[in-house]
Parts: structure tokens; sequence; C-alpha cells
């Protein structure tokens, strides 16, 4: 890869949404929306590759685990322990700037409260619990402020 591209040429002070953002939809499909296999590893690489908002679409799953996939397809299924695990381990490899994890959210009120226990256990302080109360966007924090952080949007 280009050293160049590894350097930041912009000013990264600026409120969040002043920004385009890398973002990647379906990311746990290792293929097609109907039938293809959903994979933990699909976040590792796409991480690694630059995205910085990443999908995951919540449902619920057996035993009280919270599962991914692409609803109401053939798609497989995984835990979405082992999602967060594995946007844990890769998220700021290789960029320092924030992840949102764009949650799809399909789960009852008895799974969302286990999703929640999974992003505070694994992600610890890289979990950005600030709420952002204004209808002032110049208010956001910027991607400079952020570094190292994870973002839920739901």
């Amino acid at each position: 890869s280009n050293p160049l591209h590894r350097h930041v040429h912009q000013d990264m002070q600026q409120p969040l949404c002043h920004y385009f953002i890398a973002s990647s939809h379906n990311t746990y499909l290792s293929g097609d929306q109907l039938l293809s296999q959903s994979r933990a590893d699909m976040y590792a690489r796409v991480l690694q590759a630059g995205c910085r908002c990443v999908e995951v679409d919540c449902w619920d799953g057996p035993d009280g685990e919270p599962v991914v996939h692409h609803g109401y397809t053939l798609t497989s299924k995984i835990l979405f322990r082992d999602v967060a695990e594995t946007i844990n381990k890769y998220a700021f490899i290789k960029n320092e700037f924030p992840v949102i994890l764009s949650i799809e959210n399909h789960c009852s009120i008895q799974q969302q409260k286990k999703i929640a226990q999974y992003l505070k256990e694994i992600f610890g302080d890289k979990l950005d619990l600030s709420s952002v109360n204004t209808g002032d966007p110049r208010q956001l924090p910027s991607p400079q402020d952020l570094k190292g952080k994870i973002l839920v949007k739901v």
C-alpha cells in the first residue's frame, strides 16, 4: 500500500457530521443477501480496509443470546457477542478514528439488555456513552475528539 495513505491530510477537528464516513452495509455477509454465510471475520476485513461504520442486524437468538443475520432470509446466524469481540479486536489496528456501530435492532427487551451488557463488557472504556442532546450539529464532537472510541447508533 502507498505509505502516503497512512497520513491524515485533512482537518479532523470539525464536527463529525462534516465528514463523509466509509460505511459498510450488511457487513456480516460473505456473499449475497439471501443465502450466504454470516461471518464475524467480515468485520475484521472491512475495519482493516478503512471502513468506520459497520452494520449489525440484531435478532433474538436461542438461549437468550442475540444473533446477527439478514432477517427473513436463509443467511446463517452468528452470535452478537462474537461480532462485538471481533470489532473490539480490529477496530483500531489501522485507524484510530471512531468506529460507528449501526445497529438494526429487532430484539426483545431481554435480548436488548444482553446486547447492552456485551457492549459495556467487551468495549469497556472505548464505548462512548456520552449522549448528544442537541439539535445543533455544530455541537457534535470531532473525529479527533473521538479517536479510539466506539459509537452506537440505533
